[in-house]
């Protein structure tokens, strides 16, 4: 079996040339790289990964602790940290928790910690001070999407002001009926995503001088469904009928505009839809949103973490970054009709 000093013998060079080299760990110079390359692919040589983790310490192998996969955003996530960890030589290793509290005490409090992992990329999870020290503990690089995480980078979005811009485009285009369809209360749980929109929609409509019916605001999971069974239920009453919804995701959004179809809604003519998240779906429906480009997100996570493997040291660069988003308004939105007749 062909092996690493074959490869030096052939490049004329040392083993620890030959490493340097096919690892990318090191100072090569390009002329020495190029005969390791030329030596190793002559020689059939695939390099020992296993070998090398030996030799560096690490594993090159990234943990990624998500809520649920099947969720879009979620889905998002995972594809873009699986192919930018692949694209920079590193396996990633899922954990998926949406089997309950004792599934997530296990990942966190052993799976993780058992140095099969070089890092770990934590999605939507609020961890706490006892979950956070345990990984920071053994000196895993941790790298959060979604909120802050003390000791930690995170990429996050502001969700109390996205929601605030969201109601604020419904109120700039005359509404005064605007309805609230917003995530379960235990999703606020990690990070406070339902309760920062709610309160940015209860901010905007506040400054706007707009009071807040009770029978407008509703909550529901975050999926199509969620979104379809509240609003089937809040647009059933025409005396009562808002103007305008806002979604606290884009695929509750969808479910709105469904449910108001089936109800001989026309949209946005009799009513108004707005979500959040750019959903590939979005585009379909013609749904105005505020996208948050989860891919990019996940691409961000996955570079902050290769800096934090090469140098882990300066604790005081630990920040939350806040990720980019963007309105895209769409044919679901509108002024209300007795404004357009007015």
């Amino acid at each position: 079996m062909v092996g690493i000093k074959d490869v030096a013998a052939l490049a004329g060079v040392s083993t620890a040339t030959v490493s340097r080299a096919l690892n990318g760990n090191g100072q090569v110079s390009e002329r020495a790289r190029l005969k390791v390359l030329e030596a190793a692919k002559h020689l059939d040589f695939v390099p020992s990964f296993s070998a090398s983790s030996l030799a560096s310490g690490r594993n090159r192998n990234v943990g990624v602790v998500v809520p649920s996969v099947n969720r879009w955003y979620f889905s998002q996530i995972v594809d873009s940290v699986a192919a930018s960890l692949l694209d920079a030589g590193y396996d990633l290793t899922l954990y998926n928790l949406s089997e309950g509290a004792e599934h997530r005490d296990r990942v966190l409090s052993e799976f993780l910690l058992r140095q099969r992992c070089d890092g770990v990329i934590s999605v939507s999870l609020q961890l706490s001070k006892t979950e956070l020290g345990q990984l920071l503990a053994v000196g895993k690089p941790i790298v959060g999407i979604g909120g802050p995480l003390p000791g930690a980078d995170t990429i996050s979005v502001n969700e109390f002001s996205i929601a605030q811009l969201a109601t604020e485009h419904l109120v700039g285009l005359g509404h005064r009926r605007i309805a609230y369809i917003g995530g379960p209360e235990d999703a606020a749980k990690d990070f406070n995503i339902s309760e920062g929109r709610r309160r940015g929609y209860e901010v905007a409509m506040e400054q706007a001088g707009i009071k807040i019916v009770p029978s407008w605001l509703a909550y529901a999971p975050f999926t199509i469904a969620g979104g379809y069974a509240s609003a089937k239920q809040m647009l059933g009453y025409p005396r009562n009928r808002p103007t305008a919804v806002f979604c606290a995701s884009d695929e509750m959004a969808i479910g709105t505009i469904v449910a108001a179809r089936e109800l001989g809604l026309r949209v946005p003519d009799a009513l108004s839809v707005i979500g959040i998240d750019g959903h590939d779906l979005g585009e379909v429906f013609g749904l105005t949103t505020i996208a948050q480009f989860p891919e990019l997100q996940g691409a961000h996570a996955v570079e902050r973490m290769l800096e934090l493997l090469v140098d882990d040291d300066d604790a005081d660069a630990r920040t939350n970054h806040t990720a980019h988003t963007e309105m895209i308004i769409r044919s679901s939105t509108s002024a209300p009709t007795d404004q357009l007749h007015g």
